[in-house]
Parts: C-alpha cells; sequence; structure tokens
C-alpha cells in the first residue's frame, strides 16, 4: 500500500472544528464537505491541494468532536494520507473506518516541511521524504486495515466481503 503526493503541513491540535467548521454538518455531501475542507485554518488549502497530496500536522491531531464529517473532508479533498506526530483516538478510528489512511510519526513529521513529496509504504513501514533525500521507519498498517483503506472503508468492506 503505497502512497506519494506533495506535503501539505499544519501545526499541533488541529481539531475538528477547523477541519470542517461546525456550519457544514447539516450535509453528508462529500464534495461539498471538501470544499469547505481546512478553511477555518487555511483558507487556500481547497486551491492548493490536489489528489494524492499528504497532509502532515503535528500532536493530537483531529482533537475535539467525534464527527466522522472530518476525516470524510480531509479524504474528499483529495488527501491521501495523513501523517501526524499523534492523532486523537476518535479521529483515528474515524480515519480508518472511513477508508482515509494516517500515520504516526514525530520523526517523521520534524523531518518533512510544507510542499516536500513523500511517499509512504504503509505495507513495508518506511516514507521516505524524497524532496530531502531522507527516510523514516513508520509501523506497516496489519493487513485488515489496509484491506478497510484499499475497498473505500469499513462499510464498504463489509459490503464487499472483503472482511466479515
Amino acid at each position: 500500500m503505497k502512497f506519494q503526493g506533495k506535503v501539505i503541513k499544519y501545526g499541533n491540535n488541529v481539531d475538528t472544528d477547523v477541519i470542517i467548521p461546525a456550519r457544514y454538518l447539516n450535509t453528508s455531501d462529500h464534495k461539498e464537505l471538501a470544499a469547505h475542507c481546512m478553511e477555518d485554518i487555511d483558507k487556500d488549502f481547497v486551491n492548493k491541494v490536489e489528489n494524492g497530496d499528504i497532509m502532515v500536522a503535528g500532536f493530537n491531531f483531529g482533537c475535539g468532536s467525534s464527527r466522522e464529517h472530518a476525516p470524510i473532508a480531509i479524504k474528499a479533498s483529495g488527501i491521501s494520507l495523513v501523517v501526524a506526530k499523534s492523532f486523537a483516538r476518535i479521529f483515528y478510528r474515524n480515519a480508518i473506518n472511513i477508508g482515509l489512511a494516517i500515520v504516526e510519526s514525530e520523526e517523521a513529521v520534524e523531518g518533512i516541511s510544507n510542499g516536500d513529496v513523500v511517499e509512504a509504504d504503509l505495507t513495508n513501514g518506511l516514507l521516505v521524504n524524497k524532496t530531502k533525500g531522507q527516510s523514516f521507519p513508520i509501523t506497516p498498517f496489519p493487513e485488515f486495515i489496509q484491506k478497510i483503506i484499499e475497498n473505500g472503508g469499513l462499510v464498504e468492506s463489509v459490503k464487499k466481503g472483503v472482511i466479515a
């Protein structure tokens, strides 16, 4: 399971209210959520994000409410992977449930800058900053989580009979 993209980087304590502001929670339309993703912290996010980009952040990413709208908005915006020093536990599980790949690595986050191009191999546990020529070990995803992400989330995986 590999991902490669340009990095869009944020700091610590990025909460679900800035990932997708509460004023947009009256919709479950993924395109609408993506159109407002990160707008309270980065008004230009929707104009600069491209399919496959990788979001990088500090500690406690996804803190705040337990809304699934936050990882849905990130994934629908085109972000393929989120790398953070740590995730709020509910956000972590919601991300897996909707099929958004996430990785924790303090070392990698420290070695990655906004705009770098990184490649992550979640099967073999390696993240490479191609811009700086640095490599960082990451914890590989267990096979069942890889299947959930590859199939678009938990519900889709069950529908497809990939997991029971």
